[in-house]
């Protein structure tokens, strides 16, 4: 099991990286756009390794921008982190639906975890679990891609009559069904663990219902960090959204 420790690391990892993912924002103003992503990529991942690695050496890590490492498959602890979450959104100016994820994954479970929205000054972490607001008299939402709308999102939309919201980076997503902004969150095109991990971690936190889209628990620190689908929603939501799955084409 994480320690009070490690709930809080989480955080302050997320913090730093988030006010040094600013920074390299608003240096490259201007620049070429492919370059300032790479230059997010980059910066945000070496700050999380030294930070860890300094906090908890003994701990293995997995990052989308690093080697995997697979001695990982051997230790119980590994911290599994998506440097910059929605690199596409950090390069469009005004933006601000992209992330940094934090989380430690214990024996498979992400059990402890931060997520930052740096450009909207917000943290989502562990050490505090978030309290999901009430919908109250608004329509429900199901909160999906920018580009598409998958039919696994519209048979959600459907099956609670739900409104459907387009939005950048997985963290983004998740933490607007945590902020109350959304409803749901299912997914079924596939992503890696970096993207969904820390997510999971503080929406699980939050009260909210996390699993596979055919229910199963959500396992991490696998051979293959490729994961095909997940599903964040309120917990009253939770059957007919996995109802809805049972049918949906992806």
């Amino acid at each position: 099991m994480p320690t009070p420790d490690d709930h809080a690391l989480a955080r302050a990892v997320a913090l730093e990286v988030a006010e040094l993912l600013l920074e390299v924002r608003a240096a490259g103003e201007g620049s070429w756009v492919h370059a300032l992503r790479a230059e997010g990529d980059r910066r945000a991942h070496e700050r999380i390794v030294e930070l860890l690695h300094a906090a908890r050496p003994d701990d293995a890590v997995l990052s989308e921008e690093g080697i995997d490492d697979r001695t990982r498959l051997d230790s119980a602890r590994v911290w599994v982190v998506d440097p910059l979450d929605g690199t596409r959104e950090f390069g469009e100016a005004g933006r601000s639906d992209w992330a940094v994820h934090i989380a430690l994954v214990v024996d498979g479970i992400a059990a402890a975890g931060a997520v930052a929205l740096p450009a909207q000054g917000l943290v989502f972490a562990t050490d505090d679990p978030p309290v999901v607001p009430a919908v109250g008299g608004r329509r429900l939402r199901v909160v999906t891609s920018r580009q598409w709308v998958p039919h696994l999102a519209d048979s959600v939309a459907q099956a609670i009559d739900a409104d459907l919201v387009g939005m950048g980076s997985a963290g983004a997503k998740a933490m607007a069904v945590v902020r109350g902004h959304a409803d749901v969150y299912a997914h079924a095109g596939g992503m890696y663990e970096w993207d969904s991990a820390a997510p999971i971690a503080v929406a699980a936190s939050a009260g909210l219902h996390v699993s596979r889209v055919d229910g199963s628990p959500i396992r991490y620190n696998r051979p293959d960090p490729w994961l095909p689908d997940i599903l964040i929603c309120r917990a009253e939501l939770a059957d007919t959204c996995l109802e809805a799955a049972r049918y949906a084409w992806w």
